[in-house]
This record gives C-alpha cells, sequence and structure tokens, in this order.
C-alpha cells in the first residue's frame, strides 16, 4: 500500500515540525495546502520536501476533499498539524502498508490530547476514537464543523494499536478561544437547519455537560485541567444556545 499523508494548514509554525517529523517513516508521499500562512510555515514544510499548495480557505470539508485529490496515491492518510503519531502508531501503519488491503477497509485510532503540557485521559476526550486511513475512492469528508467521513460503500472498519497524539492547546486561553468559536459556528448549524430555541436548553444543558464530563466521564481524575475543560465546555454549550436565541429573535 502506497500512503499520501495529507495535512491542512494556516499557520502552524509551532506544530507543523513535530507532525512532518513522525510520518517520515509511513508516508510514500506528504501533501499540505496551505491557506496562505504568513509565519514560517511554508519555509518548514520546504525542509521536508513535501508537495505544498496554497490555496484560499473554503471550509474544513471542501479544504480536506480538495488536499486529497492532490495524493498521487488513493490511500490517505489525514492528519492534522496539530498532530503526530505516537511510535507504537507507526508500527501499526507500518504493518498494514505489508499487507494486502481491500478499498472497502478503513483504519481507525485513538486520539490522545495534550492540554497545556498534560495528557486528558478522560472529559471525553480519550479514547476519541477516529477514521484516519481510507482509500479515496469510497469515501470524503462532510460537514464544516467536526467534520466527518462519508463512505459511498459498505466499509470493514478496523483500528490501530498506539495513539494519534493531539497538540491542541498550549494555553487555557487558546482553548477556551477554540471552544467558543465553534458553539457559536454550532449555534449558526442549528439555526440554518432549523432547530427551535427553548429555554431549559439554556438552563439545563450547560448543567449537564459539566455533569457528564466531570462525573460520569471522569474528568475529576484530570485534575485541576480537567475541571477547567469541563467548566470551559459547559459555557460553550450555553454560548451555542445563545447564539440561537439571538438568531432566532432577530429573525423575527
Amino acid at each position: 500500500m502506497k500512503l499520501s499523508a495529507v495535512i491542512i494548514t494556516k499557520n502552524e509554525e509551532r506544530n507543523i515540525r513535530r507532525c512532518l517529523e513522525s510520518l517520515q517513516d509511513i508516508a510514500d508521499e506528504i501533501v499540505v495546502v496551505d491557506s496562505f500562512s504568513t509565519d514560517a510555515t511554508g519555509q518548514i514544510c520546504a525542509e521536508y520536501g513535501v508537495k505544498f499548495v496554497q490555496k484560499q480557505w473554503a471550509g474544513y470539508s471542501q479544504q480536506k476533499n480538495w488536499a486529497n485529490k492532490l495524493a498521487a496515491n488513493d490511500w490517505i492518510f489525514s492528519i492534522d498539524a496539530d498532530e503526530a503519531i505516537s511510535a507504537e502508531l507507526k508500527n501499526a501503519v507500518l504493518e498494514i502498508k505489508k499487507q494486502n488491503i481491500t478499498e472497502d477497509n478503513v483504519f481507525s485510532m485513538n486520539r490522545l490530547t495534550n492540554y497545556c503540557g498534560k495528557w486528558i485521559a478522560h472529559c471525553g476526550w480519550y479514547p476519541d476514537s477516529k477514521i484516519r486511513i481510507w482509500n479515496r475512492h469510497v469515501g470524503e469528508w462532510q460537514g464544516e464543523i467536526h467534520e466527518t467521513i462519508s463512505f459511498s460503500t459498505k466499509t470493514k472498519e478496523l483500528h490501530l494499536n498506539g495513539d494519534l497524539l493531539h497538540y491542541s492547546f498550549a494555553s487555557p486561553k487558546d482553548f477556551e478561544n477554540q471552544m467558543f468559536k465553534f458553539a457559536e459556528m454550532r449555534g449558526h448549524d442549528y439555526f440554518q437547519k432549523g432547530k427551535k430555541y427553548a429555554n431549559f436548553y439554556i438552563i439545563f444543558s450547560p448543567i449537564f455537560s459539566f455533569i457528564q464530563r466531570y462525573c460520569f466521564q471522569l474528568g475529576f481524575l484530570d485534575g485541576a485541567e480537567g475541571l477547567h475543560i469541563c467548566y470551559i465546555a459547559a459555557k460553550a454549550t450555553k454560548l451555542k444556545y445563545k447564539t440561537l436565541k439571538k438568531l432566532q429573535n432577530c429573525n423575527l
């Protein structure tokens, strides 16, 4: 199996080198589609001889699908710039590359997220299984918020050992900004899909979110970081419904 690693970027000089280093032994090709970064992302990519193409931002799914079409190989490993593969996952990928893989096989892996220097094993963040290797003829990205892969045929999912290491947030503020950004996007998405606002959403959904993550998903075991993650997730849930309410009120 020949494998093309595909990455989309925008100002990822903090992360991209680590990502590219981790792919050296498994990727037969690395494709980077960049949304006109103004930092050193391009220069770092040039050091690794990747196929580097710039394209104006078109949304997560469209950008990734366009990038997949640039790959020389049909088998895609979709990886984000702030991710890297663990040694165990690297070995698992090397093993499947030796096998006779059929087009209907897709490969998932667990993603382990690093929050401000701490690996988070709870809060609903782990194992966070993701399909990241598949044949581009049978699958493409869909959706603009937490995009997923849609397959045109019945597939057989095989889970790989090892973790996809996600170096997501360098500071609590980074986490808050992203959570609130996605909360507002989700509120707009709900509005466009015709979801109706109800007062109990804004009251009870944040409470349920906190209890679910902190208690049922054992966020308390992640210490102070776990508490902050669960608290901000609850605030983001409230903002999502506040955004929906605002949009519906403006449309009256």
